[in-house]
């Protein structure tokens, strides 16, 4: 019987990448471009005009392959899409010496 590893909120940390925060910020701003799209029920054809990006490059991200897509372009996306985007940079909180980078949709 295998063992289960309970993991963190982080799958791309719990596979070792070296990049995974990175990743998981990707990933979730692709998974809120996604739901819009399938809100406003557009084709990928008109999502891909609205949002100036090739058809396949957003047929890409859409499913989970984002690498060579930056997180502005996302963001841009998301404007495109009607959605503000704020950023708010602050201290990181005294138990951690560095930051991280989160995303929290309202």
């Amino acid at each position: 019987m295998s063992e289960i590893e309970k993991g963190s909120t982080n799958i791309y940390a719990d596979l070792g990448m070296a990049d995974a925060e990175e990743m998981l910020v990707k990933a979730q701003l692709a998974a809120k471009i996604a739901e819009i799209i399938k809100q406003r029920k557009m084709t990928q054809a008109q999502a891909s005009a609205l949002l100036g990006m090739p058809q396949p490059k957003l047929s890409n991200m859409l499913n989970g392959r984002f690498r060579g897509i930056s997180e502005i372009k996302m963001l841009d996306c998301l404007t495109r899409l009607g959605r503000d985007v704020q950023i708010v940079i602050k201290p990181a909180s005294r138990s951690r010496k560095a930051g991280h980078v989160s995303v929290r949709f309202a």
